[in-house]
């Protein structure tokens, strides 16, 4: 058996185990756990399944079967899907003109961010339109954004980092959101522990994360807290770092769905007149709002994920969940290290947290839920 890492965390009545080979997050009933560490430990097939049989009580030519396939299921090797081209650029035709350059600050850090044409722009500017500048001479960073023969290329200070094809959009903004929080941050990629797709919200000591389906309601909620008081730390992009495992600020605008508007406009009225960009591949409509964080460089540390859903005329609901149940959700749509050094981490940093559904109608209580959540006051 190929000598890779495998590791293992048990959490309440199930077992959460980690692939090295293909950065994968598994949950297992512990028995498949154990049968899995076994095999690992280099154990034959015939003395798993005589131990098996017996706690079981099963004929032994059946735990054997089991345990085969487990062993193909779970330590065949696995490639892969990857749908960037190589990483050699030599061949690549850089522009030589670009049609948009635009000059965003963060904090005192200065990108330069060139676009080949409107299509370029549009999969990268609206989130950071807030933070434009008008064009200066010395900026600390430039990155260029172009699309050749259907693949988005990425450049960052004149070194490749990669391509996608056109139906991997999003992988692509992934990676440029992990170029620009690494150099706001000064942090390598290996230093973070991952990149959860969430809202965060702060008390100015420590921060919450909230979770949920599209359409929830979490980037309307965090609207409405920080203009209640809260620090919006990062909407969508969310970066935790391995060191402390801290919540890292992001600087992307609130997205604010066509049908949050309606709640909204009396808090934000600017959003009336704010441009509307329409993204069918997403089936959405959607507007920017400015985050009120004036500290891109912040980061706190993070107790609690929230799961959080507007439900019209709902009673408010917050109650303490299953962290398997958690994990289920969390998991999807996030980027998580394939260092396996954050990988126990990561698995050690979740296993602390404090998992809560909160369903609610009324914003008032939601507030006042979310007070007392950052208090530790909350009573079930």
């Amino acid at each position: 058996m190929k000598k890779t890492t495998t590791l293992y965390k048990v959490i309440e009545d199930k077992t959460i185990t980690w692939f090295e080979d293909n950065n994968e997050y598994v949950i297992l009933e512990n028995t498949t756990a154990n049968v899995l560490k076994r095999l690992k430990n280099g154990d034959t097939v015939k003395e798993i399944a005589t131990v098996l049989s017996k706690e079981l009580a099963v004929p032994i030519e059946k735990t054997i079967d089991f345990i085969i396939e487990l062993e193909k299921s779970f330590f065949n090797t696995k490639t892969s899907k990857n749908s960037e081209l190589g990483d050699d650029s030599k061949d690549i035709k850089r522009p030589q003109n670009f049609d948009f350059i635009k000059f965003y600050k963060i904090n005192d850090i200065v990108f330069k961010i060139s676009f080949l044409s409107e299509k370029e722009l549009s999969l990268v500017h609206p989130k950071f339109a807030h933070l434009v500048i008008d064009n200066v001479t010395n900026f600390q960073n430039e990155f260029e954004v172009f699309i050749n023969t259907n693949f988005i290329f990425l450049f960052v200070n004149n070194v490749f980092i990669g391509s996608w094809s056109s139906k991997d959009v999003h992988y692509f903004q992934g990676k440029f959101s992990m170029e620009l929080i690494q150099k706001i941050h000064q942090k390598e990629e290996d230093q973070w522990l991952g990149v959860f797709h969430a809202s965060a919200i702060s008390n100015g000591k420590k921060s919450m994360l909230f979770l949920g389906d599209s359409g929830n309601g979490k980037s309307t909620s965090l609207a409405i807290l920080q203009a209640n008081g809260f620090t919006c730390l990062a909407d969508d992009f969310v970066p935790v770092d391995a060191k402390k495992q801290e919540v890292y600020s992001f600087p992307a605008a609130i997205s604010i769905k066509k049908n949050s508007l309606k709640t909204l406009l009396p808090i934000y009225p600017e959003l009336e007149t704010s441009a509307e960009y329409n993204f069918v591949r997403l089936n959405k409509i959607v507007r920017y709002l400015k985050p009120n964080n004036d500290d891109f460089f912040a980061h706190l540390p993070c107790n609690d994920l929230v799961f959080i859903k507007y439900e019209k005329d709902a009673e408010l609901s917050c109650k303490e969940i299953s962290k398997i149940d958690a994990f289920q959700q969390l998991i999807p749509d996030s980027w998580l290290s394939p260092k396996t050094e954050n990988a126990q981490i990561f698995l050690d940093w979740f296993t602390g947290l404090k998992c809560y559904q909160l369903t609610y109608s009324e914003n008032e209580k939601m507030i006042a839920t979310v007070s007392k959540l950052f208090t530790d006051d909350l009573a079930f």
